[in-house]
């Protein structure tokens, strides 16, 4: 994973949720920009029990 994203989990969620909210119009766009692979955040983040949830743009 890139610099500038955390790897720890909860933290991971905050950032790339607050990310998402006021710099990218979704998941998909922060990846690309970043430079980061979408199946990395999403694996994070599901082995805390949270997935992507397209319609609201973050992860729930």
């Amino acid at each position: 994973m890139q610099i500038g994203l955390p790897k720890e989990p909860m933290l991971l969620l905050s950032v790339v949720n607050t990310k998402i909210r006021d710099y990218y119009h979704s998941l998909d766009a922060l990846c690309e920009d970043m430079q980061v692979e979408r199946e990395e955040i999403t694996n994070i983040l599901k082995g805390i029990d949270y997935e992507y949830d397209e319609s609201r743009h973050q992860f729930v």
